[in-house]
């Protein structure tokens, strides 16, 4: 995707650039997933929402079809080299017409009280909260009475078939996939979130995992995809292994390797994100 001089003004550093890649190369992955999540949503057509934290813009695009053409959705981000790539996807796409973006933060966001219908936050807002019930209380301010929030988690995978104590450990030596610590109290763990919006006041509050199922023969651009998974969830922690798990863990995602996992005929793995939704309760008529 070329950038015009304008679009310069943000160049990522080479890591940055390097994660930018790995996120649009995962994008198949999760794509009919998340539109399956966005459809149970039952966004309304013609309502103005946020993608809070919105990265690349891979959702903003998905909200987009959903609120329809008198529909707007605002992303935001604090990285200025995420928004300037995903301004440049919204404008090959059409729909720059139905999507906006801004800079900042989602802990003190630039928006007046009650500026949304509804909030929408995916693999950003709730992760890696020690107190989340501030950021919760932030993010309802500026949804309008009536108005729903809603956020989504990574929150479990299984992808070496055959391999379930290996898998074991590699999840308890990145807290990616369980995004916790030892010094977090457990009610701050992202799958207690419904607590977090019970305490915060909201009201009709709902929880629901959706799976995404991986199975032989998969396309091309799901191996793609995967192969990233894999390094984003593991590569940089597999030093952590024992010697013995560490071959083993290479053997199965090497594709050079004879045992590279994705080349079994028969594979099936999957993974899946859990969605929470509550409504800001309506003004008293």
């Amino acid at each position: 995707m070329k950038r015009s001089k304008k679009d310069k003004q943000h160049l990522p550093d080479p890591q940055t650039e390097e994660y930018i890649k790995k996120l649009t190369v995962t994008d198949p992955l999760r794509e009919s997933l998340l539109h399956r999540v966005i459809t149970d949503l039952e966004i309304s057509p013609g309502s103005r929402g946020l993608d809070a934290g919105c990265g690349i813009g891979s959702q903003c695009l998905l909200l987009a079809e959903a609120v329809q053409k008198n529909g707007q959705v605002t992303g935001l981000d604090i990285n200025p080299a995420f928004l300037d790539y995903a301004r440049l996807r919204v404008r090959s796409t059409g729909l720059s017409g139905r999507i906006n973006f801004k800079e900042g933060d989602i802990h003190a966001l630039p928006f007046e009280r009650e500026s949304f219908d509804w909030l929408w936050s995916a693999d950003c807002a709730g992760y890696r909260e020690p107190n989340p019930l501030p950021l919760v209380q932030e993010l309802i301010r500026v949804v309008k009475p009536g108005g729903f929030i809603a956020l989504l988690y990574y929150s479990s995978q299984m992808f070496f078939p055959g391999y379930p104590f290996l898998e074991a450990k590699l999840n308890a030596v990145f807290p990616r996939s369980t995004p916790f610590n030892s010094e977090m109290l457990p009610e701050s763990h992202c799958l207690r979130t419904a607590g977090w919006f019970r305490s915060a006041g909201l009201v009709n509050i709902r929880s629901e995992t959706f799976s995404r199922t991986l199975q032989s023969p998969l396309e091309d651009n799901i191996r793609l995809g995967m192969l990233a998974m894999f390094e984003m969830l593991w590569e940089k922690n597999k030093n952590k292994l024992s010697g013995e798990d560490r071959k083993l863990y290479e053997h199965l995602t090497r594709p050079d390797s004879p045992g590279f996992i994705l080349n079994l005929p028969d594979y099936y793995g999957f993974f899946t994100y859990s969605l929470f939704q509550a409504e800001r309760p309506a003004s008293p008529e």
